[in-house]
């Protein structure tokens, strides 16, 4: 076995292992069906409205994701066969860079966590594409009102209901929409935005500012196709979400955090099974640096999401100003 395991190792791994049992219980408490909260608190679950004969939801829940916010822009007036054609241009360029890097270095690129979050953001683009489209055919199958506005987003508005803040499905269509096509489509979507967020930031904030001036090797350095790689990845996803109408709850950080978690483990697999080199020089367990590096790694998870939710906070806040005519705010 090529992996030689020491004593601070196990404070490694103790670390990863703390961090998946902290985003499994943020995702089971967030995300959990069976999950009840009360009429005066933020419904954030995606997976199934309330049971109740007469749905009600808080108002303006910040982790819900209705089914025109998948594939409808944040401009009034942006088709949306728009979002759907950038998001599909944005496939298929992310898809011809992976392709290039493949081709250029082999499959064993894999083992990088820039690859993983290069193709995690691709697929993103990719369910977005699908999701736009259909979004596209559903709007242009709905009749147009006298004000020029689809019938089923009209459907979907929410009426506030007095001192209790919380809001009434106005359809029996609106309550099935959310219930059963948001709950699965936004459920994947927003998980993968989040997540893709979160890494992209990470990917480009490791790169740049720690690889790139101290780290770089023959495998992990400066060129055409990695500058390129580690510049679209944040190029599309600002762009997308300059865009689009997701929400960005907090609490989704547990995805990020499990998915680096996934990939540190995967590493530790493969090493186990005689892979003979790290990617990064911070993910070696065979100095006793390691348990700094790693736990210096995690914590940097946070800032790293919380400055894409800065950009998701400066977008609302801003844009309204600058644009009150042309930007409307979905939630």
């Amino acid at each position: 076995m090529a992996l030689v395991v020491y004593w601070y190792d196990f404070v490694c791994f103790g670390i990863v292992g703390v961090a998946m049992v902290w985003a499994l219980l943020g995702i089971w408490k967030k995300e959990g069906a069976s999950e009840r909260f009360e009429d005066s608190t933020v419904y954030e679950s995606l997976l199934v409205t309330r049971p109740d004969a007469e749905v009600f939801v808080s108002a303006l829940p910040k982790g819900h994701v209705s089914t025109s916010q998948l594939w409808t822009s944040c401009w009034k007036g942006l088709h949306p066969g728009w979002l759907f054609a950038f998001r599909f241009v944005s496939f298929l360029v992310m898809a011809g860079f992976l392709a290039w890097d493949v081709l250029a270095w082999d499959a064993s690129i894999f083992v990088y966590y820039t690859e993983w979050t290069f193709t995690l953001v691709m697929l993103y683009f990719g369910l977005g594409t699908i999701v736009s489209g259909y979004g596209w055919w559903l709007s242009s199958n709905k009749p147009v009102s006298a004000n020029g506005t689809r019938r089923d987003l009209e459907e979907n508005t929410y009426r506030q209901n007095g001192n209790n803040r919380t809001i009434k499905l106005q359809s029996h269509y609106a309550q099935e929409e959310i219930q059963l096509r948001a709950g699965f489509w936004g459920y994947l979507m927003q998980i993968a935005f989040q997540t893709c967020a979160g890494a992209v930031v990470l990917t480009d904030v490791v790169f740049w500012c720690v690889i790139v001036p101290f780290l770089s090797t023959s495998h992990l350095g400066l060129n055409v196709l990695m500058g390129c790689m580690h510049t679209l990845n944040a190029f599309f996803i600002l762009l997308d979400t300059s865009l689009n109408s997701l929400p960005f709850p907090w609490f989704r950080l547990s995805y990020f955090v499990l998915w680096s978690c996934l990939y540190v483990i995967f590493q530790w697999v493969i090493h186990a099974l005689g892979f003979p080199w790290w990617p990064y020089p911070f993910l070696e367990l065979d100095t006793p640096w390691a348990t700094l590096w790693y736990f210096c790694m995690a914590l940097l998870h946070i800032p790293c999401y919380g400055i894409f939710a800065l950009i998701i906070k400066a977008k609302y806040t801003i844009f309204p100003k600058l644009f009150p005519h042309a930007f409307m705010r979905p939630y």
